[in-house]
């Protein structure tokens, strides 16, 4: 007998019991169904998206499986843990293609293959096991869904290919990568990822609509000085139980919590940039961050979009620059805008606003060392493509040109500043009102940061957490140093 769910038990009972079989072994025999694993989805059988009692279950409670709504009609093939309070996903099958609430169903068919089709028969995910003998699907304790063959061998398994997290023992390859969701209201693929690269070395990525640009490791630093190695060709990674992370570039880390038993873990490409690894409060049910890769925010690049500025006040916020205004009011990611006509820009005449420990990381189209301030605005003047300049004031006395004004981020620790190059004919004026620009995020006036709740000492219960959406009251300090 082939059981999925409770309701198939009770159907497959009413049906096959005979009607003069003693009703003490009636009792027996649901008592034996009902105790049968359910972790274990044989050849032939099916999940539906309507029985909600349709699903996997690992032996030890750790993680279900099954489908995974959110608002009133998307729903995902995934795994979760069971004991969080918001039941985490760890892994999706059609994160970026959901299936319909009525009429889809997950089967794992006689020809070997598991397939998730729509209310209209039409297939939105399978695995590559067609024409194979396999037998069964099952849930690990690991939280691994695998297919099974004769033998028990696995002919394939989730572990092969992560969402945006990695469990404990699972093997992080040259051939898998975590993306991040793309903000928090949406399971989309994001524009962040952990991976690695073609030198072998573990790395963070924003790839977004307009740029692509590694932020983690130090970007300007060279691979021995991040503390790694490229000189390795196995490219591989994984963190145990207790939270000890290692990788054949020579990162590792320790959880904060390590060697506490019992805890359950997860390394997760958050949809705000950062690579976070958390540990499950069995009491609350709630996440606490154990290890994160980038203490600062702003580090994260693309975090705030073309133009815009991060800055740390102490939780990370965005912010145009004088002369600027943010382009959607909602979505950070889109940036700001200029509040002049950039086209005409090359047949006026210019002068430049600084801006004290602020800077745009990349796109330089020049850079030079021991050269004086003016020199550099010279740089800069004769060159049309150049939109601004950055001058370093820790004894170098270094100068970029920029061509685009990506990954803006303002740090005490900056000793230097950027110049912005503006036509003569913005005014003072303006800009001086434009130091105070507050974007409104919402219109409810709930405070919207950037991050995770667990990253700060905040009722998390009056807060909106959103990816691109921060307001910055504080004001530039800027001055018009030169009009040429």
């Amino acid at each position: 007998m082939q059981l999925v769910s409770q309701p198939g038990i009770m159907r497959s009972l009413q049906t096959s019991t005979h009607p003069k079989l003693p009703s003490f072994l009636a009792v027996f025999f649901l008592f034996l169904s009902t105790s049968y694993a359910h972790n274990i989805l044989r050849r032939g059988s099916s999940l539906s998206v309507e029985d909600d009692s349709d699903i996997l279950n690992s032996p030890d409670k750790t993680f279900s499986c099954g489908f995974y709504g959110m608002g009133q009609n998307a729903y995902w093939f995934s795994i979760w843990f069971t004991n969080s309070r918001d039941r985490t996903v760890v892994w999706m099958a059609n994160r970026d293609r959901p299936a319909n609430g009525r009429g889809s169903r997950i089967s794992l068919r006689r020809d070997g293959a598991m397939v998730l089709t729509d209310v209209d028969g039409s297939i939105i995910w399978e695995t590559n096991t067609t024409s194979t003998d396999a037998r069964m699907a099952e849930l690990l304790d690991t939280g691994n869904l695998v297919i099974k063959g004769p033998g028990d061998k696995i002919l394939w398994q989730s572990f092969d290919s992560p969402t945006d997290t990695l469990l404990p023992n699972q093997l992080f390859t040259k051939s898998t990568d975590l993306i991040s969701r793309l903000h928090g209201g949406s399971y989309a693929s994001g524009y962040f990822s952990f991976f690695f690269d073609n030198d072998n070395v573990l790395k963070l990525k924003y790839d977004g609509p307009d740029i692509s640009s590694i932020y983690w490791p130090i970007p300007y630093l060279n691979v021995f000085q991040n503390g790694r190695t490229n000189y390795n060709s196995s490219r591989i990674a994984v963190y145990d139980e207790m939270g000890h992370f290692v990788s054949s570039d020579q990162f590792q880390f320790i959880a904060s919590d390590m060697g506490m038993s019992r805890i359950e873990r997860r390394l997760t490409m958050d949809y705000d940039g950062n690579l976070r690894l958390y540990s499950l409060n069995n009491d609350t049910g709630l996440w606490v961050t154990s290890w994160e890769a980038l203490s600062q925010l702003c580090n994260v690049h693309g975090v705030c979009g073309r133009y815009a500025i991060c800055v740390n006040t102490p939780e990370p916020k965005c912010s145009c620059p004088p002369g600027y205004e943010i382009t959607e009011p909602r979505n950070w990611n889109k940036g700001c805008k200029p509040l002049f006509n950039e086209t005409l820009f090359q047949s006026q005449r210019v002068k430049f606003v600084e801006l004290p420990h602020v800077d745009y990381y990349g796109f330089d189209l020049n850079f030079s060392e021991s050269t004086s301030i003016d020199s550099c605005m010279n740089l800069c003047l004769g060159d049309d493509r150049c939109k601004a300049f950055s001058y370093r004031l820790n004894g170098d006395r270094r100068c970029y040109t920029k061509s685009e004004l990506f990954n803006g981020y303002q740090s005490p620790a900056f000793e230097g500043k950027i110049y912005l190059k503006f036509p003569v004919t913005v005014e003072t004026s303006q800009l001086a009102i434009l130091n105070g620009t507050d974007p409104v995020c919402q219109s409810d006036g709930s405070k919207t940061v950037i991050g995770s709740p667990s990253m700060y000492n905040i009722n998390t219960k009056r807060m909106r957490w959103k990816a691109w959406c921060a307001s910055f009251g504080g004001r530039w300090i800027s001055r018009v140093i030169k009009s040429i």
